[in-house]
């Protein structure tokens, strides 16, 4: 059994319907530090939503380590002393009651849960006794072939690098708030096009995750 300590990269949404998500580029330098390691603690995004191809599962995906360059892409990695966690309120008390754990070891994810959580808070234990899904980490260089893996209970995993699907156009939006322009443009500029994350995506089925009518989720990022 492993503690992690909560390192200070946080983002959180509350899913009703449709698709809900929080973005923050680029964290504090107490949050990210200096290096590939730190880095890896940076949260860009969280989205959780009804699978397309099947409404009776939900996607949740983290996205880390926003504004990679194809190069950088190339070398980034997942830390082995981080712990990506999906946190899942289902009574609406904004306590977690439900975990995903995802850990790299051997250039592979591990991802545990979703399972009761043990005890709420800013430190973790890995939950092994929640059901293992593994999937070896996809390389920039597979990324058009990346690699998905199911377990048995339907839950399925992807880790790895793509595309920032987050869109803003930073440029106008500075505009707006030196009062140089009153609105956003009708084609936006997208600030993060050519840019990569590195990206958590497990989907499981609604039956793991309560009977709510709705959940709030949040993620976190927690080093050893």
């Amino acid at each position: 059994m492993k503690k992690k300590l909560l390192l200070g990269s946080l983002l959180g949404v509350m899913l009703v319907g449709g698709i809900i998500f929080a973005a923050d580029h680029i964290d504090a330098p107490a949050v990210t530090g200096s290096g590939s390691t730190s880095l890896g603690n940076d949260i860009t995004d969280i989205y959780a939503f009804q699978s397309p191809s099947d409404n009776s599962k939900m996607v949740f995906t983290m996205n880390v380590q926003g504004l990679l360059s194809p190069a950088a892409t190339a070398a980034a990695t997942f830390p082995s002393n981080v712990m990506y966690e999906f946190n899942i309120d289902n009574t609406g008390d904004n306590v977690e009651d439900l975990v995903i754990q995802c850990l790299v070891q051997n250039g592979k994810m591990r991802v545990y849960g979703p399972v009761a959580v043990g005890t709420p808070g800013l430190s973790s234990t890995v939950k092994t006794s929640g059901a293992v899904t593994e999937v070896s980490v996809t390389s920039y260089a597979s990324s058009t072939s990346p690699s998905v893996a199911t377990n048995s209970n339907g839950t399925r995993v992807f880790a790895g690098p793509r595309d920032d699907p987050f869109f803003f156009d930073l440029v106008r939006y500075l505009d707006i708030l030196s009062g140089a322009q009153t609105g956003f443009r009708t084609t936006g500029v997208d600030t993060f096009a050519g840019s990569n994350v590195m990206s958590i995506v497990v989907e499981v089925p609604k039956s793991l995750l309560g009977t709510a009518a709705s959940i709030n989720v949040w993620g976190e990022t927690k080093t050893k």
